[in-house]
């Protein structure tokens, strides 16, 4: 049987979690994050190349990695993960994406509970560091360049996934930004929950924790007073369109990242 890392409906970290010796000492900058990273990313990618990097491994990684960002001092709040427990079938995750943060916890959270993947932009399963680990979990590949064969692949692949049971993580962005602008959080995942009469649950997330690197975005700096925070939604089947629902799913990330900043103002 899997192993649950997160057994109650909510998470915090624990104010008392001790920082790693090194972290201080490197005085707080990302060297000993971004050192520690890689040496899990790369462990991570040996055993991709040695077909030896299962599900269990993956959220292995993913927790490994979550341990160090708390190490490192990440704040986690984590609310709703009950729901994740609700649904018997495979579901699609729809959330706002703002850092890498998010696509390296997610796993150690959802995988446990239903087993998951991602839809990724080409370039991530020809990254030279990274792709041989995202191969592994059979990803769907999109280009995000051309918008109606993104869909077609989501589409055909995604249905296949899910009549698997494999749940699908969506995320309508084009690319991972701090701001949420909902005119540009497309309508790719309620339209596959709505095709293959699945339910979707929205996640709003605030990663900036770990931010966008200015040349290269996966090695940018991390703000330890910036508290991470992840919240699972109800789940829902789609109805009609689907614009209503993903109307909601918006209100539902906006609510969340609109009383997260005010926590910190």
């Amino acid at each position: 049987m899997r192993k649950v890392y997160f057994q109650a409906d909510s998470y915090h970290t624990n104010d008392n979690t001790p920082r790693f010796l090194m972290d201080r000492l490197v005085l707080n900058t990302r060297l000993f994050f971004m050192a520690k990273f890689f040496a899990i990313v790369l462990k991570a990618r040996h055993k991709s190349l040695r077909g030896q990097y299962d599900r269990e491994a993956w959220a292995k990684s993913s927790i490994n990695i979550f341990e160090l960002i708390e190490g490192c001092g990440g704040k986690f709040h984590l609310t709703g993960l009950d729901n994740l427990r609700k649904c018997q079938g495979p579901v699609v995750f729809v959330s706002n994406h703002m850092s890498t943060l998010e696509t390296m916890i997610f796993p150690c959270i959802i995988d446990p509970l239903k087993r998951t993947t991602f839809v990724i932009k080409d370039s991530l399963i020809s990254h030279p560091f990274l792709g041989p680990v995202l191969r592994s979990i059979n990803p769907i590949v999109v280009s995000r360049s051309n918008s109606r064969e993104d869909l077609k692949i989501v589409m055909n692949q995604g249905m296949k996934l899910l009549s698997e049971g494999i749940s699908i993580i969506i995320f309508p962005q084009n690319t991972r930004k701090v701001d949420f602008v909902p005119k540009e959080f497309n309508t790719l995942g309620v339209k596959l929950a709505a095709k293959a009469k699945v339910q979707v649950i929205p996640v709003a997330i605030k990663t900036d924790f770990w931010e966008n690197g200015k040349y290269l975005k996966d090695l940018g700096p991390i703000k330890r007073s910036k508290p991470i925070h992840m919240a699972f939604g109800e789940p829902l089947f789609i109805t009609g369109t689907g614009k209503e629902d993903n109307n909601q799913i918006i209100e539902f990330i906006s609510l969340h990242l609109a009383k997260w900043n005010d926590q910190i103002i």
